[in-house]
């Protein structure tokens, strides 16, 4: 009964002036009824209420390549077994399209280009000549891409994706010179209609046209290969033609019954891909198939090293709660040289300093070790800074940036799976942010960073320029404690990083997990009464501090307690329950609120509420309506910095972390603009130096 429904609910919405979003809510993936099938695809394909474009076809059949036309149509008619009359039928027909499409597009037919095969399902939907040019037409300019020809940009985008996906198989293929293009060009071609049969074709087109994704045919693709992996690696020793020749007859095997599991795996790596490669390719790869060489958009994708990631996705990802485990996250890896990465990265950065694998290749290895540590313990952890995915990052200056290169290819050789590139480097970052740069970077200098050196007058950069910070010390974050180490002595270095690596209590990313067994790696130091009006560690800061443009150096006094032992401490993302604001507000545990507006690293503020309670730290970001949802729940014993800008003091940021050894260990942070700042940041100071002695304020 219920696929009754779903049939009855999709012939009323055809009644209607429905659109493909309809038709993918009412279908949900399913197979299409033969009889709604051609006003399915004409919605899908919006063709539905073209006009008659066949009405200004003269007729006459003149072209310079008409014979070879008609003779390539005549061998296509003749295998697919008709009977006679349905024979010349389908071969007017074809030949009238074709013949138009080629005059009124200006283009050049060419044997094994596709556009047969792709005009012979449409054929079979029994429709007028003119729709069926309509829906040839959409499906031509919408999902075939552009330039399908020996060495186009389609090809070198796809070998890309299956880099990205699986490098040894990529590898595999390239050592043996096997290039996409010598295999799949009839795959993107016709969208797969000259390897499978006419009732996979139109299962999988049913699908295809619902998702309205012109990249699906990439990821089908993909998966076509990587079903067949296996035997693909066995066939290593086979000559070029018979490996060729395999691949090309791949999707032959596909059953209708295997559609809907093929399309569902192809939509799977697709959550799994950087949406870069959809969005910086979309106008080069899809659009108007017109005249050769007009109105081609430039794509040099055949010299890239692998995935290029766009900043905007970069930051957005580091920025955003992604709920699904299988999305696209992002571990950055900054490579450009210390002194570059020490006048200004992102927080969630780890340093990589890609010199080392030159001058230092022993320790190289051993921070490429370190970095795999810290990305296990990130994604452990689920850190918005830790993900399965590897983008590396070089200064966008090509003198540094063949050596980011090398150090990518470094990995990739190791058939390292998502690597991936930013575009255009730390220099596309700093454009990115533009005049907000001081408050989204850490550390940020002008006058070392060679980008604000280079855009700017010096008398600007000197009036911009921040006090750095004197302390030698080891830094608070742990992409920091890394990078740090690295600028050592070559000597140190390795001793450095294995004392990280074999103590993974001392990583930011693993702070959380591996809480049980901080106490085996942390000496614990005990405070007496005696020592409450002195420093208790050396070269500590005070709790609340004004730095002139990076969050300053800062220890709030944390004994040998570490917070985030405490398993009833809550973090944030744990319970963003949504509440009545001004019911909560008026919840007795509740000491102050403070309205403010809370600042993403990418720049959005969100209005919002700064909780302080006896002994916690919430924000509330308002929903509408009354309504607030509860974003960041901290202990306040979590709290070691509290910074403003000496030209934004009302931008006050709140650093987490725990102290080990002399110097501090950073987890996390937050950021608001609170229009009264000093109250609340002398109220926080207060509550959390009651909260570490235990003792009552009078």
């Amino acid at each position: 009964m219920d696929d009754k429904l779903w049939v009855i609910e999709l012939e009323s919405a055809l009644l209607d002036d429905c659109n493909v979003n309809d038709i993918y809510s009412i279908c949900q993936g399913k197979s299409l009824p033969e009889a709604l099938r051609p006003d399915v695809w004409q919605v899908c394909l919006d063709v539905r209420n073209k006009n008659d474009q066949m009405c200004l076809f003269n007729e006459i059949y003149d072209l310079p390549f008409q014979n070879k036309l008609r003779e390539d149509c005549q061998t296509v008619v003749e295998r697919i077994g008709n009977d006679d009359e349905d024979k010349v039928s389908v071969l007017s027909d074809l030949e009238s399209i074709l013949t138009f499409y080629c005059k009124n597009r200006n283009l050049q037919y060419e044997s094994d280009n596709g556009w047969i095969e792709l005009l012979l399902p449409l054929l079979a939907l029994k429709l007028k000549r003119s729709d069926t040019y309509n829906l040839f037409e959409s499906i031509r300019d919408t999902y075939v891409p552009k330039g399908c020809k020996p060495k186009g940009n389609v090809f070198h985008v796809f070998r890309l994706l299956i880099l990205y996906h699986d490098p040894e198989l990529c590898t595999m293929l390239d050592t043996k010179k096997i290039s996409p293009d010598l295999y799949s060009q009839q795959w993107f071609q016709c969208l797969f209609a000259s390897s499978c049969s006419l009732s996979v074709i139109l299962a999988m087109w049913d699908l295809y046209f619902q998702h309205a994704d012109p990249f699906l045919v990439f990821f089908l693709g993909l998966i076509i290969l990587i079903n067949g992996r296996d035997q693909i690696l066995n066939m290593k020793n086979s000559n070029k033609q018979e490996i060729i020749h395999f691949l090309t007859n791949m999707p032959c095997a596909l059953e209708t019954d295997d559609v809907v599991d093929f399309c569902s795996l192809a939509q799977y790596y697709s959550i799994k891909t950087p949406s870069s490669f959809k969005t910086d390719f979309l106008k080069a790869l899809y659009g108007k198939q017109s005249e050769k060489g007009v109105n081609e958009e430039p794509c040099s994708v055949s010299q890239a090293l692998c995935l290029p990631v766009s900043v905007y996705e970069l930051v957005e990802n580091t920025s955003l709660d992604i709920c699904s485990a299988d999305a696209v996250r992002f571990f950055l890896v900054d490579c450009r040289p210390a002194d570059q990465y020490n006048a200004g990265h992102l927080s969630t950065a780890f340093h990589l300093d890609c010199n080392l694998m030159l001058q230092e290749p022993v320790d190289f290895v051993t921070a490429v070790q370190g970095l795999l540590t810290a990305q296990r313990h990130a994604i452990e952890a689920n850190s918005s800074a830790g993900g399965e995915h590897l983008c590396f990052m070089g200064s966008g200056r090509m003198e540094e940036d063949q050596y980011t290169h090398m150090v990518v290819a470094s990995f990739l050789q190791k058939n390292t799976q998502y690597v991936s590139l930013l575009t255009g480097g730390y220099g596309s970052i700093h454009n990115y942010f533009g005049d907000h740069i001081g408050d989204c970077l850490e550390e940020h200098d002008p006058k070392l960073c060679l980008i604000c050196f280079k855009n700017q007058p010096k008398e600007k950069i000197a009036q911009q320029s921040n006090k750095r910070p004197t302390k030698t010390g080891t830094t608070t974050d742990l992409f920091a404690k890394f990078s740090s180490v690295m600028k050592l002595k070559s000597a140190e270095v390795k001793d450095k990083l294995m004392d990280i690596i074999v103590n993974p209590s001392n990583n930011t990313a693993n702070a959380s997990t591996m809480v049980g067994n901080s106490h085996q790696h942390t000496q614990d130091r005990h405070v007496s009464a005696s020592e409450r009006n002195g420093k208790r560690y050396r070269n500590v800061a005070p709790v609340f501090s004004i730095d002139d443009e990076n969050d300053g150096d800062y220890s709030d006094p944390l004994e040998n307690k570490n917070p985030l032992n405490d398993d009833k401490n809550k973090m944030p993302g744990d319970d963003q329950e949504v509440v009545t604001l001004n019911n909560y507000l008026k919840s007795p545990d509740i000491i102050n609120a403070f309205k403010c507006q809370e600042v993403h690293m990418n720049g959005y503020m969100y209005d919002s509420h700064l909780i302080i309670t006896p002994s916690h730290l919430l924000v509330l970001r308002e929903l509408g309506r009354g309504q607030a949802q509860i974003m960041v729940r901290r202990p306040l014993a979590s709290i070691v910095k509290i910074t403003a800008k000496k030209r934004h003091r009302d931008l006050i940021t709140f650093k987490y972390g725990y102290p080990e050894g002399d110097n501090l260990l950073i987890t996390d942070m937050d950021r608001f603009l609170i229009p009264n700042a000093s109250e609340a940041t002398a109220m926080v100071s207060k509550y959390i130096v009651q909260t570490l002695d235990g003792s009552k304020l009078t």
